[in-house]
């Protein structure tokens, strides 16, 4: 069932299923929590699911802090576009690409990590941080918990630094809020591309990858019915990147990177 919700089309199905596979094809963004909380138990299992992702040379660029008091949950979800559910999820979970570790480690040793300067650096840092969040998604979901990345985190960059206390050469990349799915939440499994619009075999065929677009427009028009909403990925996609005013402030990140001590050079 899941694999045909997740591309919206009965018709499919997997040759091979296990019970790793079939939560993740379970996934969706949770943005409505029930009353209980996250344990401390809870946090330290996805922060160690966090830690057990690939990183680039063993480099682990990246920490997370993790906020429970209200106070700052609303401070953080004003910066974050005021999406209430930031303020009800009972953890909130800010991951850091970290060079900032790195640097400190330099100047205690008295060298220096001029490669931090470069842009392949910070990517790293960005890239490593998303893999460790990812898992962090994963296992939270094993554990019963649901969960929604909020990327409106980086709307404010230098405000939520100064709101967590983050030191030079880091940036908070994205949110994470979690808790307990409310089951009266009307959301469901939202259907993706086909398979065929994204796998591409020895070669890259735009021709025959776009060709899958118009069907899963008539797919993800549907679903957005179901649930009260509108349009279809073209639509969304053409207009999430119209232009600088469609970025929510946004565009200005890599002169907010370069004020917070990461240079991409």
């Amino acid at each position: 069932m899941s694999v045909s919700a997740r591309y919206g089309d009965p018709a499919v199905s997997l040759g091979m299923v296990n019970d790793v596979l079939s939560l993740q094809l379970a996934h969706r963004s949770v943005r409505a929590f029930g009353s209980r909380g996250v344990t401390d138990d809870e946090l330290t299992a996805l922060i160690a699911a966090a830690q057990s992702a690939p990183t680039s040379s063993n480099l682990q660029p990246w920490s997370v802090v993790a906020v429970r008091d209200p106070e700052r949950k609303a401070r953080l979800a004003a910066l974050a576009g005021n999406q209430a559910f930031v303020e009800q999820a009972p953890l909130f979970l800010i991951w850091v690409a970290d060079l900032g570790r790195a640097r400190r480690l330099a100047e205690r040793a008295g060298t220096e990590v001029a490669a931090a300067d470069y842009l392949e650096t910070t990517l790293i840092g960005f890239v490593d941080t998303a893999l460790a969040a990812q898992n962090a998604v994963v296992a939270a979901a094993s554990l019963g918990l649901g969960s929604v990345f909020v990327g409106a985190i980086r709307n404010h960059p230098e405000q939520v630094a100064a709101e967590l206390g983050l030191p030079p050469h880091t940036v908070a990349t994205f949110g994470l809020a979690v808790g307990s799915p409310d089951p009266s939440e009307r959301a469901g499994i939202k259907p993706r591309l086909p398979q065929g619009a994204v796998l591409h075999h020895e070669r890259y065929d735009a021709a025959v990858a776009d060709a899958y677009i118009a069907t899963y427009d008539e797919r993800l028009s549907a679903y957005n019915t179901r649930f009260g909403l509108s349009g279809n990925w073209s639509t969304r996609v053409l207009s999430r990147l119209r232009g600088p005013e469609s970025m929510a402030g946004r565009h200005r990140l890599r002169e907010t990177l370069e004020r917070l001590g990461l240079r991409s050079r």
